[in-house]
C-alpha cells in the first residue's frame, strides 16, 4: 500500500536513532558546559573575595556592577540577534501571495529589531569601556595572578554564555526534528520506539 509519506519506514527509524544520538551528545556536551560554568564562576567568586580584601567599597561596586552587566549585555545581545536571524528567516522565505498586512508587520518587526540591536551594541561598547575602568583599578591593587584570574574569569563568562545559548538551540532544533519526524510515523511505529 502506498504510504503519504516520500521515506521508507527503515529510514525513517535510522533518522529517528541518528537525531537521538546526537542529541544525546549535545545534553551531554550541556552538562560538561555546565560544570565550565559552576568552575569559571568559582573563579569570579575568588576573584571577588580578593578585591573585597583589597579595593574600597566603590570600586568593589564598580567590579560588581560590571560583572553583573556582562552577563545581562552579553545575554540581551544573544537574544536580539537571534530574534532577528528568525524574522530575516521569515521575510525571506514569505510566499508570492503573503497579505501586505503581515510583510509590513514583520517589516517593522525587523527595524525595530535592528534599532535595539545597535542599542545593545552601545551598552557594549560602554561594558567595554567600563572593563578598562575596572581593569586599571585592579591593576594597581592586585597582584598578577589574581589579575590574570580576573582576565580569564570576564573572557571566559562572555565565551560560556555564548556557549551555552548555542548549544540549547542546537538541542531545541534537534528536538524539534525529532519530535516532527516522530509525527510522520505510523502510529505503530511511534508505539515501538
Amino acid at each position: 500500500p502506498l504510504t503519504s509519506n516520500p521515506l521508507p519506514l527503515v529510514l525513517q527509524q535510522e533518522l529517528v536513532d541518528s537525531l537521538s544520538r546526537k542529541l544525546q551528545v549535545l545534553r551531554e556536551a550541556r552538562e560538561s558546559l555546565q560544570e565550565d560554568v559552576h568552575d569559571n564562576n568559582a573563579l569570579g567568586e575568588e576573584v571577588e573575595a580578593t578585591v573585597q580584601q583589597v579595593c574600597t567599597p566603590n570600586q568593589l561596586d564598580k567590579f560588581r556592577m560590571f560583572i553583573g552587566d556582562l552577563d545581562k549585555v552579553v545575554s540581551l545581545l544573544l537574544s536580539l540577534s537571534g530574534r532577528l536571524a528568525r524574522v530575516e528567516n521569515a521575510l525571506n522565505s514569505l510566499e508570492e501571495g503573503t497579505s501586505p498586512e503581515e510583510r509590513r508587520t514583520l517589516t517593522d518587526k525587523r527595524k525595530l529589531l535592528i534599532q535595539q540591536h545597535e542599542d545593545a551594541k552601545e551598552l557594549k561598547e560602554n561594558l567595554d569601556r567600563r572593563e578598562r575602568v575596572v581593569y586599571n583599578i585592579l591593576a594597581s591593587y592586585l597582584p598578577e595572578e589574581s589579575l590574570t584570574d580576573y582576565q580569564h574569569f570576564v573572557k571566559m563568562k562572555s565565551a560560556l554564555i555564548i556557549e551555552q545559548r548555542k548549544l540549547e538551540d542546537k538541542i531545541k532544533l534537534g528536538e524539534e526534528q525529532l519530535k516532527c519526524l516522530m509525527d510522520s510515523l505510523p502510529l505503530e511505529q511511534r508505539m515501538s520506539l
